[in-house]
């Protein structure tokens, strides 16, 4: 099966910019609800994923922090403790699920590294749902 299937496209996806300020990520995560997030370079690569818990470590790095302060503070700075592992569009469904395994979500990138978009747990989750139901339905 082509994992293509399952994609979230880029235009649905929300993402940060690697140098994207601080303010900005926590407002652009809290407005979509997202603990973890992807993260692009100018070039529209994907470089990473930066989640609550890297923001949260990186935060205890700067004192007396307030908001007007977070505009000057760049998201790239901050360490990130696991990258979510990307793969490339024309992957196969064992790497996909491989993936899916240990990420809420898996980066797609062109053959460029350019991010395309991004395949949910829960969409992989669901077709599977709907094969082990068709198996169960009698004939």
């Amino acid at each position: 099966m082509n994992i293509l299937f399952f994609l979230k496209p880029k235009s649905e996806v929300a993402f940060i910019y690697d140098y994207s300020t601080l303010r900005q990520v926590l407002e652009t995560m809290e407005f979509h609800k997202y603990a973890s997030i992807p993260m692009l370079n100018k070039a529209g690569k994907y470089v990473g994923t930066m989640t609550e818990g890297d923001i949260l470590w990186g935060i205890k790095k700067y004192t007396n922090l307030n908001l007007k302060e977070a505009e000057t503070i760049f998201i790239q700075d901050f360490p990130r403790k696991a990258d979510y592992e990307a793969v490339s569009a024309d992957a196969d469904m064992e790497d996909l699920l491989q993936k899916a395994m240990n990420q809420n979500f898996v980066p797609v990138v062109d053959d460029q590294k350019k991010f395309i978009g991004i395949i949910t747990r829960k969409s992989i989750i669901e077709y599977c749902y709907e094969k082990i139901k068709k198996l169960d339905e009698p004939y």
